[in-house]
């Protein structure tokens, strides 16, 4: 078992920037490509970044390219999603996800094993 909690979310004003932390237990850490999902109010999660279990391959969505990153730290057990510029479509819970299978990681919801809680970002215009 890998557990998973965010932090970082909260309310923030269009332009702004804010980091997402997302801090594993459990099982080996390094051991697992890690992904960002976002759920906007009446809409369904949606896939942002990912990042494989090394550290060195990542992806993005549309809506997140030159505007977000993803790294991670794996002595720290914490992945991270620097979200710069951001916009009130931004708005949504945060997820992040976790999988042992896909070591270059994924931006296919299923293909993740562990997810964490989730933490709102709010984007004021």
């Amino acid at each position: 078992q890998v557990q998973l909690v965010e932090s970082g979310g909260g309310l923030v004003q269009t332009g702004d920037s804010l980091r997402l932390s997302c801090t594993a237990s459990g099982r080996t850490f390094s051991n697992h490509a890690m992904g960002w999902f976002r759920q906007a109010p009446g809409k369904e999660r949606e896939f942002v970044a990912t990042i494989s279990w090394s550290g060195v391959s990542t992806s993005y969505a549309d809506s997140a390219k030159g505007r977000f990153t993803i790294s991670r730290d794996n002595a720290k057990n914490t992945v991270y999603l620097q979200m710069n510029s951001l916009k009130p479509e931004d708005t949504a819970v945060y997820y992040c996800a976790a999988t042992s299978t896909y070591y270059s990681g994924s931006y296919a919801e299923d293909e993740y094993d562990y997810w964490g809680q989730g933490t709102q970002v709010t984007v004021s215009s």
